[in-house]
């Protein structure tokens, strides 16, 4: 079956596939936690019993996909031990430390706080239970943070010397923190993240109001996943500008490959279509604007933008997969702002839950989130490639010396199991988001003293 393909072929694939089944779940999870923290909090502040319904309603979902995002996560994580050991020996003293403050902080705020979030809401008081689900929310962030830390090391190395035995090893812990590239990277994750869970919440709003438009639940969760759309997709937009303009500082090749430039040169056109080809340098069947990439990129018409040309061909990245994957997480991106607009723009008519066209794009627009976080791991990831550490260490030469046979069987193994596994889980919170939000069971909190019976239903149900 993998015959043509070599161990380390088969060790970049695995953990790309491993990665891109444990994205989705951190990316729903951290915006699924801050989600829960407004809902709550709106419901302490105006008692409107349509808050808790969707905190109900939310939670059940939330702890689900929270499980099986600490579930991939530490499958992926022994990777680091099986299939890239030369990478852990060398950047361990650096990737180490930040991954270990990962659970010290943030993992263990988040465990701490879960059961009194899921299963305390009729046990504890109702301050006290807010505050639980607002670590959880912090907890997530911070998880992002030290995560995000990590990879962007990789991606633009700060506050390291090397030792004698050829170790990165830290010189500066606050450069290697907050390295050049971190906090753009962080906040275009958390912002893609907020925006993810934001279309899913407008999705199944948008699927209930299609069904009954009076739905009180779905209409509250429709109008406040539009209102998030309408704000954040665009200031996305300049995050993502930002984070480009610093990549083109700190991994110039990268960019390039984003933009389809094999040749460096003044007033580059910007491709919007085409099809880049590696062995002639040139974007075949090209559909682009003189001089638009030198103002995106540089603000400056007759700058000049480095191109592929500047760099051997064994330090190219994979251009095709690097230049696709950007138009995607850009397309998307291009249709939140189209459905923040468009849902603007109907709240001002007074039809925001009557277009039924906005209701079935917005249905349409559900998953377009995750793709987006996909095609834009994919262009970080892939458009690093060769390296594993940027410009210091090879991809080549940080893998495991096993052989393919190894790699293959695990891969398989991992093949199966998760599209067993996380395929079932993705179909249960389907079927969970399925369900009607009005019909979720809510205890009587007009005394602040919920029936046991009430209490019990509950539980059970989480």
């Amino acid at each position: 079956m993998f015959e043509s393909f070599d161990a380390l072929f088969l060790a970049r694939f695995q953990f790309a596939f491993t990665i891109a089944f444990h994205i989705i779940f951190p990316a729903f999870t951290i915006g699924v936690a801050s989600y829960l923290a407004v809902l709550e909090g709106l419901y302490l502040k105006t008692r409107n019993p349509v808050y808790q319904q969707l905190f109900r309603y939310w939670v059940k979902i939330f702890a689900v996909a929270f499980g099986m995002g600490v579930v991939s996560g530490i499958v992926m994580s022994y990777q680091f031990g099986t299939n890239w050991s030369v990478f852990s020996d060398k950047a361990g003293p650096v990737i180490g430390p930040l991954m270990g403050y990962e659970v010290l902080t943030a993992f263990f705020l988040e465990a701490g706080f879960l059961g009194v979030m899921l299963f305390g809401m009729n046990k504890v008081g109702e301050k006290l239970h807010f505050f639980a689900t607002l670590m959880v929310a912090v907890g997530t962030a911070i998880s992002a943070f030290w995560i995000l830390s990590v990879n962007s090391w990789m991606q633009t190395p700060a506050g390291y010397a090397m030792n004698d035995v050829g170790q990165f090893v830290v010189t500066d812990w606050f450069e290697v923190v907050f390295n050049p590239s971190f906090p753009y990277r962080l906040a275009h994750m958390l912002l893609a993240a907020y925006l993810t869970v934001a279309f899913v919440v407008g999705a199944v709003g948008a699927w209930h109001l299609l069904k009954d438009k009076t739905n009180a639940a779905a209409r509250k969760m429709f109008s406040m996943a539009m209102w998030m759309a309408l704000i954040v997709a665009p200031l996305q937009v300049l995050v993502g500008d930002f984070h480009g303009l610093n990549t083109q500082e700190h991994q110039p090749s990268k960019v390039a490959a984003m933009e389809g430039h094999f040749h460096t040169e003044a007033r580059a056109p910007l491709y919007l279509f085409g099809m880049p080809n590696e062995e002639t340098a040139e974007v075949d069947y090209a559909l682009k604007v003189p001089g638009l990439a030198s103002i995106i990129l540089k603000h400056d018409i007759d700058a000049e933008v480095t191109g592929l040309d500047q760099y051997p061909r064994e330090d190219w990245p994979p251009v095709v997969t690097v230049f696709w994957a950007f138009r995607i997480m850009v397309g998307v991106g291009m249709l939140m702002v189209l459905a923040g607009l468009w849902s603007g723009f109907q709240r001002l008519r007074g039809k925001l839950y009557d277009n039924k066209t906005l209701l079935r794009f917005s249905l349409f627009m559900g998953p377009m989130g995750f793709v987006a976080v996909i095609a834009g791991w994919i262009v970080t990831e892939v458009g690093r490639q060769p390296w594993v550490v940027y410009g210091l260490l090879r991809t080549a030469d940080a893998a495991s010396p096993i052989d393919k046979a190894g790699v293959a069987g695990s891969l398989i193994a991992f093949i199966v199991v998760y599209f067993l596994v996380f395929g079932a889980g993705t179909f249960y919170i389907l079927r969970k988001m399925a369900g009607n939000p009005e019909q979720v069971a809510i205890p009587d909190y007009a005394k602040h003293k919920p029936t046991m019976a009430a209490e019990r239903i509950y539980d059970e149900e989480v």
